[in-house]
């Protein structure tokens, strides 16, 4: 990729295998400008060997005392949450039909709530995937030599772990480019996992605060919807989503909406 080497990582068998299977191999982080620049090259993302070892369990260890997959955090969460919605008082009728069946409009939803609530769950794995908000990924960095399915992937190599091609492959996905919440569930209307959804990429450079992220979606999404109706004064057929491409990232284009309060 310019005067650098770069491999560049395609479908689910190969980024599995490449960041789970050889995680130890993949653990090297490669230099990206812009974070570099934004980090004067410290922080947890862009760090490799005994200093990334160090800012990880240091991340992990005050993300946990931060509250981080804690029910602490989870009561945090509807807090800001209940703000949020006191500042502003149409996804699916579906969403709205089930939050009100299992939770209702009185308390606050929790993090238990979401075995009972498979479509909605469905629904923000879908959106997460058909997004595909960081397409390639973030960078890894071959800091020796690599032995990858019959190939050798020289030291200092840059290697792209294209989620983008996990999160729209065919053959895991039965209409890739579709906005289908269907993927994740199965014939009963059950939720069901798909090894494929790798929005945080995975790994020993996976997302440390995807759990945390995954609890704030899950909690601010269902509180606004168990509390507006959002509607565009042009109607549903103005919206597009088809995400905005940057170099970086897939970005959700800007509506005016209004949330109505039910």
């Amino acid at each position: 990729m310019g005067p650098r080497r770069a491999v560049v990582l395609v479908g689910y068998d190969t980024v599995k295998e490449a960041l789970v299977d050889q995680a130890d191999d993949f653990t090297g982080r490669g230099p990206v400008p812009v974070l570099v620049r934004a980090t004067r090259g410290y922080g947890l993302v862009i760090s490799n060997g005994e200093r990334w070892r160090q800012l990880r369990r240091f991340t992990l260890t005050t993300l946990r005392d931060f509250g981080m997959g804690r029910k602490g955090m989870e009561e945090w969460i509807q807090e800001v949450s209940s703000q949020l919605i006191d500042r502003i008082q149409s996804t699916k009728d579906a969403m709205q039909q089930e939050i009100d069946s299992v939770i209702g409009q009185k308390r606050s939803p929790r993090m238990e709530d979401r075995k009972s609530l498979p479509f909605t769950d469905a629904v923000l794995h879908e959106i997460q995937r058909f997004m595909d908000i960081v397409p390639m990924g973030v960078p890894h960095y071959a800091l020796s030599d690599i032995s990858f399915k019959g190939y050798t992937i020289p030291k200092d190599t840059i290697i792209f772990p294209l989620l983008h091609s996990v999160l729209k492959e065919e053959n895991r996905w039965a209409t890739p480019w579709s906005f289908n919440p269907q993927h994740f569930l199965d014939q009963n209307g059950n939720f069901k996992k798909n090894p494929a959804f790798l929005p945080f990429s995975a790994g020993k450079r996976a997302c440390v605060g995807e759990s945390l992220a995954r609890m704030e979606i899950f909690l601010f999404m269902v509180s606004l919807l168990q509390t507006f109706t959002f509607s565009t004064s042009e109607g549903p057929d103005s919206i597009d989503l088809n995400p905005e491409y940057s170099s970086f990232a897939n970005l959700p284009r800007t509506y005016l909406i209004t949330a109505t309060p039910r």
